[in-house]
């Protein structure tokens, strides 16, 4: 019957406008939420066969999803552990009351978060999901992970009381040599030169670098004689490297080197790269760089008619320290910042991605989780492939539009209003059939 499938029509009508006002509701609820991806609403028609000269109302059904797709801006925070992402992708979380419960963590996905370290040092937002990330070596390199799966995350756990130090790897040698040392008659004073460097456990050591000039019978040698001694090796093997040093007189390029060999009496274990202009020794805790130049006009080691002096020593490396703050670089690494001025990396945040973001289940807490309508999952290093790059010191506002949703709010107060006149009018009709029955 056309009147009843009117009444229908008119009740569908009324339902697929109520949950349709839900996520409007939901939407302005959370218009301040950060992360929060709006709800939308379609509706479908509903047909059902008619006879000739007849039509019955099928009504409508509704359709009901979060644009998890659709970026919400970035705002700038304080705090460099609140994270976004600029582009495609999400963060892997898991949740703080699982960890020390199950061996395999749930993994929950969220576009950003604003993280602290709580009493365990586990990064976590207020309301309980922890970011995971690939632990870092003990060098800060990331060993390669799996992509398709989460075996290799961890939660990022970072103590308050960490120490740590950088042992030195590399020295500059700025050092000039006096020209008139080597010339005929001069006594050949050795000139010596002490280098602080900082060892694998971040104490403080020296090489002593003496150098010794070649005197010649007449005119002037520019050779001196190098011989590099170490407080982290034993007394006994003491030198750890001895090199012949000549230096250029031309015109073009005088006073810079001209070479740099391992003395006939080496050590054994000291060697120099033309091409890099780096000498190469065993020192106590491993292999130390020396700089000094490759004789092409950028010699750091020279030799001009002026005293010996230290023009430029650096060297890279840091003693003991403590740490002062942690933050999180664009294509994801967790680095630990101490206060006597280095950084480690402690873990790589990867970018989650999967070939439907609109088919995550919606959680609480602006979390997602993954469904069979998402896809698969694969991580990312954050930048590469489709994702975006993580952004450190911001938050992902709420994908609500206000304006938009009060304007959908009026078009479905009046929608809901139109239903309930149908069915108003439906009512009416009936009465007046039974009333012609009477």
């Amino acid at each position: 019957m056309t009147i009843s499938s009117s009444l229908n029509a008119g009740v569908s009508g009324l339902n697929v406008n109520a949950s349709k006002l839900a996520t409007i509701s939901d939407n302005i609820a959370n218009s301040g939420t950060f992360g929060y991806k709006r709800s939308e609403t379609d509706f479908s028609a509903l047909v059902r066969t008619s006879g000739r000269g007849t039509f019955t109302a099928g009504g409508t059904s509704v359709t009901s999803f979060r644009d998890v797709e659709a970026k919400g801006a970035l705002i700038t925070t304080e705090n460099a552990t609140d994270l976004s992402i600029s582009g495609r992708g999400m963060l892997p979380v898991t949740s703080a009351e699982d960890i020390g419960s199950t061996a395999q963590l749930p993994l929950m996905l969220t576009s950003t978060g604003g993280f602290e370290r709580d009493a365990d040092g586990l990064l976590k937002t207020p309301s309980g999901l922890v970011l995971m990330g690939w632990p870092a070596n003990a060098d800060g390199t990331i060993t390669e992970q799996p992509r398709d799966t989460v075996a290799g995350l961890e939660p990022v756990r970072v103590s308050a009381s960490q120490l740590g130090s950088e042992p030195t790897t590399r020295i500059e040698m700025g050092i000039n040599l006096p020209a008139d040392a080597t010339l005929a008659g001069e006594t050949p004073d050795v000139l010596s030169a002490e280098l602080e460097y900082f060892g694998n456990l971040g104490t403080s050591e020296f090489l002593t670098a003496e150098f010794t000039p070649v005197i010649p019978a007449d005119g002037r040698s520019n050779a001196w004689v190098l011989e590099i001694s170490d407080t982290a090796t034993p007394t006994a093997n003491n030198p750890i490297a001895r090199f012949d040093i000549v230096f250029d007189d031309e015109r073009d390029s005088g006073g810079f080197l001209t070479s740099v060999t391992p003395a006939a009496n080496a050590i054994g274990t000291e060697s120099f790269s033309t091409e890099t202009g780096l000498i190469t020794v065993a020192v106590g805790g491993g292999v130390m760089e020396l700089n000094v130049g490759n004789g092409d006009g950028s010699s750091l080691l020279t030799q001009f008619a002026d005293g010996f002096a230290q023009s430029g020593i650096n060297k890279n490396g840091a003693p003991v320290g403590q740490l002062s703050a942690i933050e999180v670089d664009s294509s994801g690494h967790l680095k630990a910042v101490y206060n006597t001025g280095f950084s480690r990396t402690l873990y790589q945040i990867p970018i989650a991605d999967v070939p439907n973001l609109n088919g995550l289940t919606a959680l609480d807490n602006q979390a997602f989780a993954l469904s069979s309508t998402s896809g698969s999952l694969y991580l990312w290093d954050a930048g590469d492939g489709p994702t975006g790059s993580i952004v450190g010191f911001s938050r992902e506002e709420s994908t609500t539009d206000l304006a938009a949703e009060l304007t959908e709010l009026i078009q479905t107060q009046r929608a809901y209003s139109s239903n309930a006149k149908i069915i108003q009018t439906v009512d009416e009709m009936l009465q007046e059939t039974t009333n012609i029955k009477r």
